[in-house]
């Protein structure tokens, strides 16, 4: 209510109302939109002018689709069967009307979707519905949150789509901040290979030499060390010494077993 108050006088005054798109359905030419709050219909309702923006990606062919992606995303997203409101926008207002914008535009963005379009592997993302079942289920996009991604697109589907749409160099970090555990490509409803594709951002960056001189050698040094049980067990010690030397630093790292499992086999029998 205290929300009302304040927004309600925003709505009716605003001179223009601006809004995505979750579809836009191109046989009926229409814009398709989702929520369960109601603010969205206002914002395209009540100004006098809409605007919509809204990915190249978001097309669907036919308005029957939508029995199918209606249902997918918002069981995915919130857990219901359908979502409280469900608007679809056809145009401005028409003669005779009482309500609705008299004015409205669609702008297709582009932004680097032809490019990732372009890749065989990395179109897959482009699949996205935009549901956030990968942040829900991302151990990592639970503990910093989406402001610590710099981007649109936080979580697993940000940090595989971001390098691509934006420089390279500048946002390859995202792929490295991940566990590679794979629960987003779990619970994606249309079947995106997340982690897999994350490797892929990782490779291009690896690549392009943007992760400097000092990760390709403790990647290395980890491979050469962990490839053999006989050199795991010579580099037992050192690794455990690091790994109090972490937890001294207060820098995040799991502490090392006090026996290995070969061991503790060995002990067992």
């Amino acid at each position: 209510m205290a929300a009302r108050v304040h927004l309600r006088e925003a709505y009716l005054n605003s001179e223009i109302g601006i809004s995505g798109a979750n579809f836009l359905i191109a046989d009926v030419g229409a814009v398709h939109l989702l929520e369960n709050e109601g603010n969205g219909r206002l914002s395209t309702a009540c100004p006098p002018v809409h605007i919509v923006l809204a990915g190249i990606e978001k097309v669907l062919p036919r308005l029957a689709d939508l029995e199918l992606f209606l249902p997918l995303l918002a069981t995915s997203g919130t857990g219901q069967q359908l979502t409280v409101y469900n608007s679809l926008i056809r145009g401005a207002r028409r003669s005779g009307e009482l309500d609705g914008p008299s004015k409205m535009y669609v702008i297709l963005l582009d932004n680097g979707r032809t490019n990732l379009y372009k890749d065989p592997e990395f179109r897959e993302a482009l699949r996205c519905i935009r549901c956030g079942a990968c942040l829900n289920a991302c151990p990592v996009y639970k503990a910093v949150g989406g402001h610590a991604y710099h981007t649109a697109y936080p979580g697993p589907i940000g940090a595989v789509i971001t390098p691509h749409l934006r420089p390279l160099e500048e946002w390859n970090h995202l792929a490295f901040a991940s566990s590679l555990c794979g629960a987003c490509s779990d619970v994606c409803p249309v079947n995106i290979p997340l982690h897999h594709l994350l490797l892929k951002n990782r490779a291009l960056a690896e690549k392009a030499g943007f992760t400097g001189i000092l990760w390709p050698l403790l990647i290395r040094a980890w491979s050469m060390v962990y490839r053999s049980r006989n050199t795991l067990r010579c580099f037992k010690h050192p690794i455990r010494w690091v790994a109090s030397l972490a937890k001294w630093l207060s820098i995040g790292s799991p502490e090392p077993a006090k026996s290995s499992f070969a061991e503790r086999w060995k002990r067992r029998e």
